[in-house]
């Protein structure tokens, strides 16, 4: 009988680092990204598509403050909801196409989703979560300087520009998620993590902020009641002593083990603590929840139990 399942996509799913950072380019890694989707699909799972917008909201937020001479700048939360559009329009069409090329009768849509954050969450007062492109070093300082923007260095690869992350409350479109899913579609959902919103005085209104998508996905993992949350990023496994001599790949591991791994400090705070803590929190939300993370080419071999890292509780 085939799983609920929540797929979370890395920045790797949607571009590569060889090829250009356009529009035109990142459809092409996205066509080669839903066939690995489409085989677990094929394989009559669930399946609800989350992902990641970091490189792409940059762009669009430096793009709309370039142009800010001949036309307003578009404000922070709008720019997310521009990214959630064309990224998942190009997913979504891609993977009607690959569907409708194995004989898979199933409608794909994308949902804009809201995600509901606490004004008062810490996350507003520390911004730790990159967007946009990788800088050197004087390359940020000049932005800090002529901008304002609050730079940190990112895992070794360079500076990038850092804004708020707070944690996700709850899911807005969450009812109509579970319609569409229920109804055999697949679901596009919580692009970017959701555009974050406050709920006040009996409003919603939108905020500067990028919710991490990893921690989103686990918060739609545990609404929808799914049996899996897949993590998707650019290694098979994760493992402690990264680049290390003595590396060491982490298989099926439970989450207290794992919490053991965090504790001395193995996984980068900018790349794979937010996934393993995401994973750690699924899997033990509830008894028989299982948490992945692991490579798009992996993924098929993860979800039958013989690849990638498996957290249960």
């Amino acid at each position: 009988m085939g799983k609920r399942i929540i797929i979370a996509l890395g920045g790797n799913a949607l571009e590569k680092k060889s090829l250009p950072p356009t529009a035109e380019s990142q459809l092409t890694v996205t066509r080669e990204t839903v066939t690995y989707i489409a085989d677990v699909i094929e394989q009559g799972h669930e399946v609800i598509i989350a992902h990641g917008n970091g490189p792409q909201v940059g762009r669009i937020v430096l793009a709309s403050e370039g142009a800010a001479e001949l036309t307003p700048a578009m404000p922070f939360d709008v720019c997310g909801a521009m990214s959630q559009g064309y990224i998942g329009y190009q997913m979504q069409q891609s993977m009607q196409d690959e569907l409708a090329r194995r004989g898979i009768k199933k409608p794909v849509v994308t949902s804009v989703t809201q995600v509901v954050v606490d004004k008062n969450d810490p996350g507003f007062a520390n911004p730790t979560k990159p967007i946009g492109p990788f800088y050197t070093k004087e390359e940020a300082d000049k932005l800090a300087a002529e901008k304002g923007y609050i730079t940190k260095e990112d895992s070794g690869r360079g500076y990038r520009r850092v804004v708020a992350s707070p944690l996700p409350v709850r899911i807005k479109e969450l009812e109509a998620i579970e319609t569409l899913v229920a109804s055999g579609a697949v679901v596009i959902a919580c692009g970017g993590g959701g555009i974050p919103v406050i709920e006040e005085n009996g409003e919603t209104n939108g905020v500067a902020a990028v919710i991490d998508k990893d921690f989103a996905s686990e918060k739609l993992a545990e609404e929808l009641n799914a049996d899996m949350l897949v993590i998707l990023t650019e290694v098979p496994k994760a493992c402690v002593n990264f680049n290390k001599p003595d590396q060491k790949d982490i298989g099926e591991i439970t989450v207290a083990e794992m919490q053991k791994y965090v504790d001395e400090g193995h996984f980068a705070p900018g790349s794979m603590l937010p996934k393993v803590k995401a994973a750690m929190m699924f899997a033990e939300s509830k008894e028989g929840r299982l948490a992945i993370i692991s490579s798009l080419d992996h993924a098929k071999g993860a979800i039958m139990g013989n690849d990638g890292t498996r957290i249960r509780k």
